[in-house]
Protein backbone atom coordinates (compact mmCIF):
# COMPACT_ATOMS: atom_id res chain seq x y z
CA UNK A 1 0.00 0.00 0.00
CA UNK A 2 1.42 3.30 -1.10
CA UNK A 3 0.09 5.47 1.27
CA UNK A 4 -0.18 5.48 5.28
CA UNK A 5 -3.49 5.47 6.82
CA UNK A 6 -4.05 6.80 9.67
CA UNK A 7 -4.65 5.05 12.67
CA UNK A 8 -8.72 6.23 12.94
CA UNK A 9 -9.44 4.61 9.66
CA UNK A 10 -7.49 1.67 10.65
CA UNK A 11 -9.50 1.16 13.66
CA UNK A 12 -12.83 1.45 11.48
CA UNK A 13 -11.64 -1.19 9.26
CA UNK A 14 -10.74 -3.66 11.95
CA UNK A 15 -14.33 -2.87 14.16
CA UNK A 16 -16.04 -3.22 11.07
CA UNK A 17 -14.62 -6.48 10.67
CA UNK A 18 -15.27 -7.52 13.76
CA UNK A 19 -11.61 -8.30 13.82
CA UNK A 20 -12.00 -11.00 11.08
CA UNK A 21 -10.39 -11.89 7.69
CA UNK A 22 -13.34 -10.36 5.46
CA UNK A 23 -12.53 -13.06 2.94
CA UNK A 24 -11.92 -16.44 4.81
CA UNK A 25 -12.84 -15.52 8.12
CA UNK A 26 -9.74 -16.45 10.40
CA UNK A 27 -9.90 -14.20 13.50
CA UNK A 28 -6.85 -11.90 13.89
CA UNK A 29 -6.79 -12.55 17.95
CA UNK A 30 -5.20 -16.07 16.77
CA UNK A 31 -3.13 -15.46 13.93
CA UNK A 32 0.26 -16.21 14.20
CA UNK A 33 0.63 -13.47 11.77
CA UNK A 34 -0.52 -9.55 11.31
CA UNK A 35 -3.43 -8.71 9.20
CA UNK A 36 -2.72 -6.47 6.31
CA UNK A 37 -6.18 -3.47 5.38
CA UNK A 38 -6.14 -4.15 2.01
CA UNK A 39 -7.55 -2.55 -0.75
CA UNK A 40 -10.44 -4.37 -2.50
CA UNK A 41 -10.24 -2.97 -6.03
CA UNK A 42 -7.07 -2.51 -6.40
CA UNK A 43 -5.19 0.65 -6.81
CA UNK A 44 -3.57 -0.02 -9.59
CA UNK A 45 -6.55 0.21 -11.31
CA UNK A 46 -7.96 2.76 -9.51
CA UNK A 47 -9.01 1.50 -6.40
CA UNK A 48 -9.42 4.65 -4.14
CA UNK A 49 -8.10 4.56 0.21
CA UNK A 50 -11.80 4.90 1.25
CA UNK A 51 -13.44 2.97 3.65
CA UNK A 52 -15.57 1.60 0.95
CA UNK A 53 -12.66 0.11 -0.86
CA UNK A 54 -10.53 -1.15 2.27
CA UNK A 55 -10.89 -4.45 3.84
CA UNK A 56 -9.26 -6.60 7.06
CA UNK A 57 -7.08 -9.29 5.68
CA UNK A 58 -5.23 -12.03 6.94
CA UNK A 59 -2.00 -12.44 5.25
CA UNK A 60 -2.85 -15.79 3.42
CA UNK A 61 -5.77 -13.94 1.70
CA UNK A 62 -3.97 -10.79 1.16
CA UNK A 63 -1.47 -12.96 -0.68
CA UNK A 64 -3.36 -15.27 -2.95
CA UNK A 65 -5.58 -11.84 -3.65
CA UNK A 66 -3.19 -9.14 -4.98
CA UNK A 67 -4.93 -7.51 -7.37
CA UNK A 68 -7.29 -10.02 -8.28
CA UNK A 69 -10.81 -8.89 -8.72
CA UNK A 70 -11.62 -11.79 -10.32
CA UNK A 71 -11.52 -15.75 -10.51
CA UNK A 72 -12.60 -19.00 -11.91
CA UNK A 73 -15.80 -20.49 -10.53
CA UNK A 74 -14.34 -24.06 -10.48
CA UNK A 75 -18.06 -25.37 -11.63
CA UNK A 76 -18.56 -23.41 -14.57
CA UNK A 77 -14.93 -22.61 -14.99
CA UNK A 78 -16.33 -19.46 -16.09
CA UNK A 79 -14.73 -16.03 -14.57
CA UNK A 80 -16.64 -14.58 -11.87
CA UNK A 81 -16.48 -11.52 -9.75
CA UNK A 82 -14.51 -12.30 -6.47
CA UNK A 83 -16.10 -11.46 -2.65
CA UNK A 84 -16.44 -7.59 -2.23
CA UNK A 85 -16.97 -7.26 1.28
CA UNK A 86 -18.57 -3.65 1.14
CA UNK A 87 -21.14 -4.98 -1.85
CA UNK A 88 -21.87 -8.70 -1.18
CA UNK A 89 -23.36 -9.89 2.21
CA UNK A 90 -21.13 -13.29 3.35
CA UNK A 91 -24.34 -15.45 3.57
CA UNK A 92 -25.66 -15.05 -0.30
CA UNK A 93 -21.95 -16.76 -1.39
CA UNK A 94 -20.42 -18.77 1.58
CA UNK A 95 -21.74 -21.25 4.27
CA UNK A 96 -19.91 -23.66 6.71
CA UNK A 97 -19.99 -27.56 6.20
CA UNK A 98 -21.26 -29.60 9.06
CA UNK A 99 -18.18 -29.19 11.55
CA UNK A 100 -17.38 -25.34 10.40
CA UNK A 101 -13.89 -26.29 9.48
CA UNK A 102 -14.63 -25.43 5.24
CA UNK A 103 -16.11 -22.56 3.53
CA UNK A 104 -18.32 -23.65 1.20
CA UNK A 105 -19.56 -21.68 -2.03
CA UNK A 106 -23.08 -21.28 -3.36
CA UNK A 107 -22.57 -19.02 -6.08
CA UNK A 108 -20.23 -17.98 -9.11
CA UNK A 109 -18.60 -15.15 -7.05
CA UNK A 110 -18.26 -17.67 -3.32
CA UNK A 111 -16.75 -20.97 -5.37
CA UNK A 112 -14.03 -18.04 -6.91
CA UNK A 113 -13.41 -16.51 -4.38
CA UNK A 114 -12.78 -20.06 -2.36
CA UNK A 115 -10.29 -21.20 -5.02
CA UNK A 116 -8.76 -18.27 -6.15
CA UNK A 117 -8.21 -16.67 -2.36
CA UNK A 118 -7.85 -20.59 -1.23
CA UNK A 119 -10.14 -20.08 1.73
CA UNK A 120 -9.95 -23.34 2.83
CA UNK A 121 -6.25 -23.75 3.26
CA UNK A 122 -4.97 -26.62 5.38
CA UNK A 123 -3.67 -23.90 7.99
CA UNK A 124 -6.61 -22.12 8.39
CA UNK A 125 -9.23 -25.50 8.38
CA UNK A 126 -7.09 -26.84 11.50
CA UNK A 127 -7.43 -23.57 13.74
CA UNK A 128 -11.27 -23.35 12.54
CA UNK A 129 -11.47 -26.86 13.77
CA UNK A 130 -9.47 -25.96 17.01
CA UNK A 131 -11.48 -22.73 17.90
CA UNK A 132 -14.84 -24.91 17.08
CA UNK A 133 -13.63 -27.31 19.48
CA UNK A 134 -13.13 -24.19 22.53
CA UNK A 135 -16.35 -22.56 21.01
CA UNK A 136 -14.51 -19.82 19.46
CA UNK A 137 -15.42 -20.28 15.64
CA UNK A 138 -17.28 -19.60 13.67
CA UNK A 139 -17.22 -15.92 14.69
CA UNK A 140 -20.28 -14.63 16.33
CA UNK A 141 -21.09 -12.11 13.53
CA UNK A 142 -21.31 -15.00 11.32
CA UNK A 143 -23.52 -16.95 13.14
CA UNK A 144 -27.25 -16.95 11.97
Amino acid sequence: MSERLSKKIKRAVIERAHGCCEYCCSQEAFATEDFSIEHIFPQQSGGSTSLDNLALSCQGCNGHKYAKVTGIDPITQTEASLFHPRQHQWYDHFTWNEDFTLMVGFTPTGRATIATLKLNRPGVANMRRLLYAVQRHPPAHLLQ
